[in-house]
C-alpha cells in the first residue's frame, strides 16, 4: 500500500474507532499504538485534512446522535451521563455549541439540527507544486529569546505575535541576532506547546529568538526552551507573507507527509526569514518542522 493511501486508511480507522465508542472514554493513545503511528501525528493530520480539531469532531458527532436519543423519552441526566457529562447543564451547555438550541427545544419540537455526519477521508492527487525540502539531523540545542503566550491563528497576521515584536526595543533585534550560534540562523519565529490538535485560538508559546549550541552561555533575563537532539524537515517557500508560509504549512499536511516516510514529533517549530522585501509584502522563509520516521 502507498504511503499516502496508509495515512488516508489510519483516518479512516480513526472515525471508525470514534463512532464505535461515543457513549465511551475514547482513547487515541491506543488506537495510535495499534496503528503504528502516535497520537500527535495523528491529531495534527486529522485536524489539517478535517478542517476542524478532532476533539472538536468528538464532540459534534456524539451530540448530533445524543439528539436521536432525546427524541425519546428517556431521562435527559441519563442521555448526558451516557456521553460523558456529569450534570444536565454541561451537557446542554454543549449541546447547544453544536446544534444552537437546547435539548428540551429538541424534545419538544424535535429540532432544528445542526448534524456532524460521518467523516470519511479519499485520496486526491494532489502535489503538483513541488516543495523544496531537505531533512536535517540536529544535536541537542537552545531556543534564546523573548517568549509570550499567545492565541493560535490559523490565516492572515497574529496581531497578539505582531504586538508581542513591536514592543520589543529596535537594538534588542540586534542583540539578539549576534547570539546566533546555531542552525538555523538568524532571528527565528518559533512556536512551542502548541495544541496538537491545532485548535483556533487555543494559547501557544511564541518566543522571538534565535538557535544556539547547547553548551552556549545565555543572558539571563532571555527566556530559554531546550530542544532535544532530533530530525528535522525544513520547507523553504517564497511569496506574498504571511500567506504563502501558512499555505505551506497546510500542504505539508496534505502532500508532505502523506507521500514520505515521515511523521511529526513534539516539538517547537521555527520560522527562518531568509529574504524579504523592505515592507515585508513578499518573503522567501524556511519552516523548520520537528520529525521522525513514520
Amino acid at each position: 500500500m502507498a504511503k499516502e493511501e496508509t495515512v488516508i486508511a489510519d483516518l479512516n480507522r480513526l472515525v471508525e474507532y470514534v463512532d464505535a465508542r461515543l457513549t465511551d472514554d475514547i482513547d487515541i493513545a491506543v488506537l495510535a499504538r495499534d496503528l503504528a503511528t502516535t497520537e500527535y501525528h495523528l491529531r495534527r493530520m486529522f485536524s489539517s485534512l478535517a478542517g476542524m480539531p478532532l476533539s472538536d469532531y468528538i464532540r459534534r458527532r456524539r451530540m448530533t446522535v445524543a439528539a436521536t436519543d432525546l427524541v425519546g423519552d428517556g431521562e435527559l441526566l441519563d442521555i448526558a451521563v451516557r456521553y460523558g457529562y456529569g450534570s444536565t447543564e454541561a451537557f446542554g451547555r454543549a449541546f447547544r455549541a453544536v446544534h444552537g438550541v437546547a435539548p428540551g427545544d429538541v424534545r419538544r419540537d424535535g429540532g432544528p439540527l445542526r448534524a456532524q455526519p460521518q467523516l470519511r477521508f479519499r485520496l486526491t492527487v494532489e502535489g503538483s507544486t513541488p516543495m523544496e525540502t531537505h531533512i536535517v539531523e540536529r544535536p541537542a540545542f537552545r531556543l534564546v529569546g523573548h517568549a509570550a503566550r499567545v492565541p493560535l491563528v490559523h490565516e492572515g497576521v497574529n496581531p497578539h505575535i505582531q504586538a508581542h515584536i513591536a514592543a520589543l526595543p529596535l537594538e534588542e533585534h540586534a542583540r539578539l541576532k549576534a547570539l546566533s550560534s546555531a542552525e538555523p540562523g538568524g532571528l527565528l519565529q518559533v512556536s512551542a506547546d502548541v495544541d496538537p490538535d491545532y485548535t483556533e485560538g487555543s494559547e501557544l508559546t511564541y518566543l522571538h529568538g534565535v538557535a544556539v549550541a547547547e553548551s552556549a552561555a545565555t543572558p539571563p533575563d532571555l527566556d530559554v526552551i531546550e530542544v532535544p537532539a532530533g530530525a528535522w524537515a525544513a520547507f523553504r517557500v517564497s511569496g506574498d507573507y504571511p500567506a504563502a508560509l501558512q499555505q505551506a504549512w497546510a500542504a505539508t499536511a496534505t502532500d508532505w507527509f502523506p507521500s514520505n516516510p515521515w511523521r511529526l514529533r513534539p516539538g517547537p517549530s521555527m520560522v527562518a526569514v531568509v529574504d524579504r522585501s523592505p515592507d515585508f509584502a513578499t518573503a522567501t522563509c524556511e519552516l523548520w518542522l520537528p520529525v521522525e520516521r513514520a
